[in-house]
């Protein structure tokens, strides 16, 4: 295998499936049978996942909402996946500990670094929820946080798309595919694959992120195994 421990980052847009909101139980099945092929393998593997298919906080704030508390309700979204998906993946025998970055003790471990690191050694795929637990900060921005915490080896963007184009793939056929990019040129082409400040944070740890398409069965344990898939965003 080419990574020993990984941060699997997921949107929560993508567990609506063909739903208009909310959770789709299939399609967040196909993820935890995905996620058991890699923890079959024995790869460490820890997951942040967002909160839009249930509440944005920036989504409030445009329309009125305080911002602060926009972002904390997002978090409280985030926290609802994970309990979530850490039940999809023990319906399919893989152990799991959900740490939330604000305390919620009676359905989480509150995140401890230390603790999260000692549960991935064990063999415990670890979630993270709550982002970071501060407003103003994305989820995007929790994945790589977590990750440079942890000491994973590479950041797995899991999307809808199959990689990073120079246009959006969904809206111009004709998009070109970069099958690997630098940081710098992903930032002077003004690519969108992150937000700003997790991907700076990215950088600076110089932490690859490979950007994938997360609905095509076996993508994720071809992506742990070296395969080239989605696209590769490097120093």
């Amino acid at each position: 295998m080419k990574y020993q421990r990984i941060l699997l980052k997921l949107s929560g847009e993508a567990l609506m499936g063909k739903l208009t909101h909310g959770i789709d139980p299939i399609r967040i099945d196909s993820y935890a049978k995905e996620i058991k092929k890699v923890f079959d393998s024995g790869i460490e593997i820890a997951i942040v996942i967002g909160g839009g298919n249930i509440f944005r906080g920036v989504s409030g704030a445009s329309k009125g909402m305080d911002r602060v508390q926009g972002d904390y309700m997002g978090m409280l979204a985030t926290v609802i996946n994970g309990l979530a998906l850490q039940s999809a993946l023990e319906d399919n025998d893989v152990p799991t500990r959900l740490q939330t970055a604000i305390k919620i003790e009676a359905i989480a471990e509150p995140f401890i670094k230390r603790k999260a690191t000692r549960h991935l050694e064990k063999g415990r795929v670890v979630i993270f929820g709550a982002g970071t637990g501060n407003p103003f900060f994305t989820t995007d921005s929790a994945a790589v946080l977590r990750a440079v915490e942890i000491n994973a080896d590479v950041i797995l963007k899991g999307t809808r798309v199959d990689g990073i184009y120079d246009e959006d793939p969904e809206k111009n056929e004709e998009a070109i595919k970069f099958e690997s990019i630098s940081f710098d040129d992903v930032l002077k082409k003004g690519l969108k694959v992150m937000d700003t400040t997790a991907f700076t944070l990215s950088q600076e740890n110089k932490l690859p992120i490979i950007v994938f398409d997360m609905n095509t069965k076996d993508n994720l344990i071809n992506v742990v195994k070296g395969k080239k898939i989605g696209t590769r965003v490097d120093l």
